[in-house]
């Protein structure tokens, strides 16, 4: 986020948590922490009122607690066009979310 900039949702980690998740789609704590380079309690104090909020929904798959936008939320579609407005914007966000790789490299391709 740019220095100076306010953040729309009360505080840098909760913006930049939910700017992720949106061009992620789905996430857990620990790669929101890593791809933000954040710590991982932040994140999950960040995640947890935007849960309190209605903003975020997880589901358990598995022991990992999977994180998307909240599909109930009454404004979700409006809440989905302004996080990909405010994304524009965060350059290096958008930089390490393109480079993130989720699935495993093919065994014996090199790196």
């Amino acid at each position: 986020m740019m220095v100076g900039q306010s953040s729309p949702f009360g505080g840098r980690t909760r913006t930049e948590t939910l700017v992720t998740l949106c061009l992620l789609h789905e996430s857990h704590a620990r790669e929101l922490a890593r791809l933000l380079d954040r710590p991982l309690s932040g994140i999950q104090k960040a995640v947890r009122s935007l849960e309190e909020d209605g903003l975020v929904a997880g589901r358990m798959i598995g022991r990992t607690r999977l994180l998307s936008l909240a599909p109930g939320y009454f404004a979700r579609d409006e809440l989905q066009r302004y996080l990909e407005r405010l994304a524009e914007a965060e350059v290096e966000i958008r930089r390490r979310v393109g480079r993130f790789r989720r699935r495993a490299r093919k065994s014996g391709k090199r790196l």
